[in-house]
Formats: C-alpha cells, sequence, structure tokens
C-alpha cells in the first residue's frame, strides 16, 4: 500500500537523520503508537533530503 510506504520512508529517513546528528534531531515513537501514525520529532530536518526520499518512494526507489 502506497501509503504503508511513503510512512515507512518518511520515518526512516528522519531516524537515519537522527542517528547521523543526535545533538540536533530526536525522533521518537511513543510506546502506545506502535502500529499508529503517531511520530515525535524535535530538532532539525535535512528537508531537502527528505523529499527526496520520499520522491523515490513513490516513484519505486529503494
Amino acid at each position: 500500500m502506497l501509503e504503508e510506504k511513503l510512512t515507512e520512508a518518511v520515518i526512516g529517513e528522519l531516524q537515519r537523520q537522527a542517528a547521523n546528528r543526535p545533538q540536533s534531531l530526536k525522533v521518537e515513537r511513543p510506546d502506545d503508537a506502535e502500529g499508529s501514525e503517531e511520530l515525535i520529532v524535535n530538532g532539525k530536518i535535512d528537508l531537502a533530503a527528505l523529499v527526496m526520499v520520499i520522491a523515490g518512494s513513490v516513484a519505486g526507489g529503494p
């Protein structure tokens, strides 16, 4: 399903950015949000990288 693929792509990219810059970005899923669409994000996001991942996901990229 497209929505699931996009959700995974966004979460994956935000987690990657947070891992690379833990002092600038924190991403977490609330304990009660497993399988839900809630995400807590605090910090700076590289929007260009996020957009590229979303575009790749829509285009059928990895």
